[in-house]
């Protein structure tokens, strides 16, 4: 019998799997159980390059919090379905850059949340909260959310792999109008999210595996439905690419097999509500 780590909240569930702990798993991670574990096995047969792609998306979001911190000016991070930290953390990439850069973390799963606690709980500038995707109202009110960031100010949303998570397109498009709306001109929007016009059999297997297995409803889009989510901003150069695709560090960090990589980012800056 398996004793769960004291950090794992009492009551917690661990049965049942939770996409942020089946990340943590494909990223190396030690913060997941059998549930998540089994699911992140069932989606590496379908197809072996799964863990590279999350890798990669790590790794893309560290150049654009790079990006945005060293580049764009940006010193406020709101980090949506953020996930069970592991390596270059968007606080880390930001205040190593900037320090007293700030930043809160939302995620709804108990396991993610106690363990980015314990990992926050010394540094005063970046917090974690409990809240859904789904209630952004909530999360922007949240006092720790009004506590830390100054929304008079630039703010950078980052939606890393969760909007996906959101299969009602209409649903989508509210949730990011709704923090959109929310922000001051130049702000950034950051997005990762997984696109099916290439690999349409895969894409609708991958939902097969998740729909069946985790609470989390997975509806991977198209080009067009992903462009669509970045409706009021300005897409940046190279624009909606592929993960390894958006301002590699080198040229050599975009792999030949790129069409493995089903997932399309966009970093995109906000300047204020558009005329009519």
């Amino acid at each position: 019998m398996t004793v769960d780590p004291g950090w794992v909240p009492e009551g917690i569930d661990t049965s049942k799997a939770n996409i942020a702990r089946v990340y943590d798993y494909w990223l190396g991670g030690d913060h997941n159980f059998q549930a998540d574990r089994d699911v992140a096995r069932a989606a590496i047969a379908l197809d072996p390059n799964i863990r590279a792609m999350m890798r990669a998306n790590r790794a893309f979001l560290g150049r654009a919090v790079r990006f945005l911190t060293g580049e764009a000016g940006i010193r406020q991070f709101l980090d949506i379905g953020s996930g069970i930290p592991t390596k270059d953390n968007v606080h880390e990439a930001a205040q190593d850059i900037a320090p007293g850069s700030r930043v809160v973390y939302v995620d709804n799963d108990d396991v993610a949340v106690a363990h980015s606690r314990l990992i926050l709980q010394d540094n005063p500038d970046a917090i974690v909260i409990q809240a859904d995707l789904r209630e952004p109202g909530k999360i922007l009110a949240d006092p720790g959310t009004q506590l830390l960031l100054d929304f008079s100010q630039p703010v950078a949303v980052v939606l890393s792999a969760v909007l996906h998570f959101i299969p009602d397109d209409a649903q989508a498009a509210d949730i990011v109008a709704t923090l959109r709306d929310a922000l001051a001109p130049g702000s950034y929007l950051v997005i990762c999210h997984g696109w099916r016009d290439e690999q349409s059999d895969l894409a609708s297997s991958f939902e097969n595996v998740y729909n069946s297995r985790v609470t989390a409803q997975l509806h991977v889009r198209t080009r067009d439905e992903i462009a669509r989510l970045f409706d009021g901003f300005t897409l940046l150069p190279p624009g909606l690419v592929r993960i390894p695709q958006w301002r590699p560090d080198s040229p050599d960090d975009v792999p030949d097999d790129i069409e493995k990589y089903w997932a399309l980012v966009g970093v995109a800056r906000y300047d204020g509500p558009q005329a009519g």
